[in-house]
């Protein structure tokens, strides 16, 4: 049976995050991507100037129109920035008996709050029971539990046991915001912890990082993995385009990670001979 796994999340105009980075994203590890988009965003990879929300009931129809036809494996959902729009996705996944990797959209690069707290209260109370796994980096992780930003691991587990008790299944605290030369990712599930470090890669192309790492662990769920082996892929799949971004020569500021290193060379676009 083919893998299916869903986006649900915002149109990046100019490819290197949300919906556009999924589907790379689901592609390039052997699963088919379908969509429901909850906003359409003017952007490039020097900064966002337009963003126009889907309706809800858009977003609904979306959901009715691929769940009801399409036999989906996993769910992602990235940017939600609308009270109503989180009411119209929690509404889809319990009509369909979904579950969902969340990646919590909620901080920008430049440190600026991207939701209303009405819509971080929603996020909380009906996303978060739908969360197969959420993904928070560390300034989300602190928004949610009200809490300031971890500084040692010791905080990121309290923060990471608060937001299991807020329904999630299992937490995966992303630290590409922490300091030192490894970037550590911790999955907690309320039993077990597993840590995963990776050497910090020096490249201003990292533009969709959050959205790539979630994308993975759906397509890795999508094709019968557990959440710890997904979750172990993903991280070697992200790290790896981030070594490769540094060849592609996108846009004239932070540039897109390299999605498709396993097919496709950077520097002059040439196929991958595929080796058994």
């Amino acid at each position: 049976m083919t893998a299916i796994a869903v986006t649900i999340a915002g149109s990046d105009s100019g490819g290197g995050a949300g919906v556009q980075a999924d589907l790379k994203t689901f592609s390039a590890l052997g699963v088919y991507g379908a969509s429901v988009i909850t906003a359409i965003t003017a952007q490039n990879t020097r900064g966002v100037t337009a963003v126009e929300d889907v309706s809800p009931a858009v977003v609904s129809a979306q959901i009715d129109a691929v769940f009801s036809d399409l036999a989906v494996r996993a769910v992602k959902i990235g940017m939600v920035s609308r009270q109503e729009t989180i009411a119209a996705i929690a509404g889809g996944l319990k009509r369909y008996r979904q579950a969902a990797v969340i990646d919590p959209v909620m901080v920008a690069t430049s440190g600026d709050i991207l939701m209303r707290s009405d819509a971080i209260a929603a996020l909380k109370e009906q996303l978060l029971p739908t969360a197969l796994v959420l993904t928070p980096n560390l300034p989300e992780a602190a928004l949610l539990t009200g809490r300031s930003v971890a500084e040692d691991e010791v905080e990121v587990s309290r923060q990471a046991e608060l937001l299991l008790k807020l329904g999630a299944g299992a937490v995966l605290m992303k630290g590409g915001h922490g300091k030192g030369q490894e970037a550590v990712d911790i999955l907690f599930d309320g039993e077990k912890v597993l840590r995963l470090s990776r050497p910090r890669v020096e490249t201003r192309n990292d533009h969709g990082t959050g959205c790539t790492l979630s994308a993975a662990i759906a397509a890795g769920l999508a094709r019968g993995q557990t959440l710890s082996d997904a979750v172990v892929a993903a991280k070697a799949y992200l790290h790896e385009a981030l070594v490769a971004a540094n060849g592609l020569r996108v846009g004239q500021g932070r540039g897109p990670v390299h999605h498709f290193h396993q097919w496709w060379r950077p520097d002059d676009g040439r196929a991958i001979q595929a080796t058994d």
